[in-house]
């Protein structure tokens, strides 16, 4: 260049981003809370990479779930059947709306194929709207008028059973989780719920579905953390009323039912099933949480 030097071109400076992993945080009392040890630990991927932070629960959050649990279940059981149906009709809309990113979240901690993912999401909808379904007609078939011999009337009639501790499958995530945490909600009981030590990141991500459905808070509480160090504070609690296990060693499954002996809890066996098989839904899931009250009427008085 004539009259002086010539300029290179301009290179373009390379940018670097910092990856900020999400934390997830518990829900409990329709709040997302860290653990009150502020405990956390890293949460892979199907690949071991490192994807996000999950909070590690301890025994206070436990105490503090169930406290909330507990606060929660008088109203939530006082609710009409229609109306708690309604509300989980509303948590299938909600858990409908966020179909995609929850499919992608799948297939990243499960290694599920893209229609795998896709389909155990649409197969969790159909189950909230399946139990959504029963809220106002499982009364009448577990509901009785007795045949007694004396001026009389004898009625049985199901109750919620009260505050139950949920231990879901370690797999799968979505579906597993949706099918052991809807029958025991469905009657009125509330629920503290153990998610998946293996992959806990679905779970975490449909409390967020239920934080955005019309589900009171309390109602329903996500705890994560190691099941050996949180199952026996669950089963000794003298405020939970039953207990729902599955995905435990037979030996922490053992001790646990043992446990729960303290305050009679009840503790029913539900045969291992695939999560996508009929027999993973239906009336007699819900029958296992539910106690059946006789009442005596005199007749014409």
């Amino acid at each position: 260049m004539a009259g002086g030097q010539a300029h290179s071109a301009a290179r373009p400076e390379t940018m670097t981003t910092l990856e900020i992993r999400k934390t997830y945080k518990m829900y409990v009392g329709g709040a997302f809370v860290r653990s009150e040890s502020g405990r956390s630990e890293a949460a892979l991927d199907r690949r071991g990479q490192h994807l996000a932070n999950v909070c590690r629960g301890s025994r206070k959050d436990v105490r503090d779930a169930v406290l909330q649990a507990r606060a929660a279940q008088g109203k939530w059981a006082g609710a009409s059947g229609y109306l708690r149906g309604q509300i989980l009709y509303r948590m299938a809309e909600m858990l409908e709306g966020r179909s995609e990113p929850m499919a992608a979240l799948l297939r990243r901690t499960s290694g599920a194929t893209p229609a795998r993912a896709r389909r155990e999401v649409r197969t969790a909808i159909d189950r909230i709207v399946h139990y959504a379904g029963w809220a106002d007609k499982y009364p009448a078939l577990l509901s009785s008028v007795n045949p007694v011999a004396s001026a009389y009337f004898d009625f049985s009639l199901p109750e919620p059973t009260g505050v139950v501790g949920v231990v879901v499958p370690e797999a799968p995530g979505l579906l597993g989780l949706v099918s052991d945490v809807l029958p025991v909600i469905v009657s009125g009981n509330t629920a503290v719920v153990l998610v998946s030590e293996r992959d806990p990141l679905p779970a975490l991500e449909w409390a967020e579905v239920l934080a955005t459905s019309d589900l009171p808070g309390g109602v329903v509480n996500l705890l994560s953390g190691h099941r050996e160090e949180l199952v026996p504070h669950l089963a000794r609690h003298m405020d939970v009323n039953a207990l729902s296990l599955a995905g435990l060693s037979p030996e922490l499954d053992r001790m646990a039912r043992q446990d729960a002996a303290v305050n009679v809890k009840r503790t029913p066996r539900i045969a291992a099933t695939d999560a996508t098989a009929p027999a993973a839904q239906g009336l007699h899931r819900i029958r296992a949480f539910v106690e059946i009250k006789t009442t005596w009427h005199p007749v014409g008085w």
